[in-house]
């Protein structure tokens, strides 16, 4: 019996990026259903809203125009585990795929609850320029329960802190602008 697949893919999105585009492009082609979300980490310090952060990852989803991909902000939570016990609440029955940048591979372990975290789903990690994945790392988190996939994707080294301490325009994706510019907290200019 097929088991119904749901990729989740929670993000900062301070700013949303090309990166982010492409993560979540690539994601629609490897899964049936892929949900995405704004949320405040707790290790970072944002520089927008969370607001304004998920109207600009709905502008992104808007325009990528999949149906099988949807905004649910509702799953937001600075705790990945607490994301994931709203998941499983909504999507019984489903296999949950949690996937994660290969910049926050080294941070997982010391995640809140990351064992339970890598009880509840499966793990993708969608590789970043510029984030190399290290097998210590991989093997640690294997040592630590995690049912992992590193997924085929090409990830452009674009990040949203280097957006935010350099602002570069190019970086971010057409659509978003009708949002971002009438707040702009990262003083970007479009190209």
């Amino acid at each position: 019996m097929n088991v119904p697949t749901i990729a989740l893919f929670g993000t900062s999105a301070d700013p949303p990026t090309r990166g982010h585009r492409v993560v979540l492009e690539g994601l629609l082609g490897l899964f049936p259903r892929v949900v995405t979300w704004a949320s405040d980490n707790p290790i970072k310090r944002h520089g927008a809203s969370l607001e304004l952060r998920c109207r600009l990852l709905g502008a992104l989803v808007e325009a990528i125009a999949e149906p099988r991909l949807r905004l649910d902000q509702e799953l937001s939570s600075p705790w990945a585990i607490e994301t994931l016990e709203r998941a499983r609440t909504r999507w019984l029955g489903h296999q949950l795929i949690f996937v994660v940048g290969s910049d926050l591979v080294p941070q997982l372990p010391s995640w809140k609850q990351s064992q339970d975290i890598f009880g509840a789903c499966d793990l993708a990690i969608a590789p970043r320029q510029g984030w190399p994945l290290l097998e210590t790392d991989l093997g640690r988190l294997r040592d630590l329960g995690a049912r992992l996939e590193v997924l085929p994707l090409q990830v452009p080294a674009s990040a949203s802190s280097k957006i935010r301490a350099r602002p570069d325009s190019d970086s971010i994706p057409q659509e978003l602008w009708p949002v971002l510019l009438p707040h702009n907290p990262y003083g970007l200019i479009p190209s």
